[in-house]
């Protein structure tokens, strides 16, 4: 095995705050896609956050009523999350484990299963197959998959919003090429990464005994004014975010976000 799950569990051991401050920076994708999210997700129902980060997620759906059982290959990034939970009052079950072992280490089953990380990082094909049948078979029968995925689009966005001098560095030339060829690439971004080209996405999660039932852009159409936006009024804001989930689940529209989730059922059996 390579060295890349060590680079990324250290990458987040040492930037929880950053990754926490992230959807304070890029609020929208987190607004959407609990938007999305709370059509399946009902009080009560029992959720396991597979690489669910410092818990933004987990602590959201945690004060909603939701019993959440939270697993990152960060302890930093764990830690995190149940400090803040202990700071709010909330009982918030965590565990440090590798996505890919996570049936050595859960042994029940749950309502929904978010797997909101882990495919970011998996830089090897059978391994990003692993972690969604290691995902499933967390899942009751019936239950709900969230998986997300990282847009190889999304480092041109970034670019052009951040970072435009990056079009002449001579280091993106193998990104810039992917985008060109309109393929996958996964190696060293702002830590190990693997980006999907978004029409790999679908076929990627069809090889899988499940019923999709979503397929969209977290971000929608946002991405490329996220600041600009932010200056707005509430009211504003607002109608933008209702017209970006109006076009979130149209394909032509797609690569305008960053990143994208699939949600789907597992057979009632």
């Amino acid at each position: 095995m390579d060295n890349s799950r060590d680079i990324v569990r250290n990458f987040y051991d040492q930037n929880s705050q950053q990754e926490w401050d992230r959807l304070d920076r890029h609020p929208y994708e987190f607004v959407i896609t609990t938007r999305m999210m709370d059509s399946y997700i009902k009080p009560g129902d029992s959720i396991l956050d597979i690489g669910g980060g410092p818990g933004r997620y987990s602590l959201h759906y945690l004060q909603k009523g939701n019993p959440v059982l939270l697993t990152d290959l960060s302890q930093g990034n764990i830690d995190f999350a149940l400090r803040l939970a202990s700071e709010k009052g909330l009982s918030l079950g965590a565990l440090a484990c590798d996505a890919l072992e996570i049936e050595q280490h859960v042994h029940e089953k749950f309502d929904h299963v978010f797997l909101m990380g882990p495919l970011y990082h998996l830089l090897d094909e059978a391994e990003r197959v692993r972690a969604v049948n290691a995902a499933l078979s967390m899942l009751k029968p019936g239950g709900i998959l969230y998986a997300s995925f990282l847009l190889m689009f999304s480092g041109i966005i970034f670019f052009l919003r951040e970072a435009q001098e990056l079009i002449i560095s001579p280091g993106e030339k193998v990104w810039l090429n992917a985008v060109r060829k309109q393929i996958s690439w996964g190696g060293d971004a702002f830590t190990k990464a693997f980006f999907f080209d978004q029409d790999a996405i679908l076929p990627f999660m069809r090889q899988f005994n499940i019923e999709i039932l979503h397929f969209f852009g977290q971000e929608g159409i946002t991405s490329t004014h996220n600041y600009e936006l932010q200056a707005q009024s509430e009211e504003i804001q607002n109608a933008w975010i209702d017209f970006a989930v109006d076009l979130c689940e149209i394909p032509k529209y797609l690569s305008h976000s960053e990143h994208a989730m699939v949600i789907a059922r597992k057979p009632k059996e």
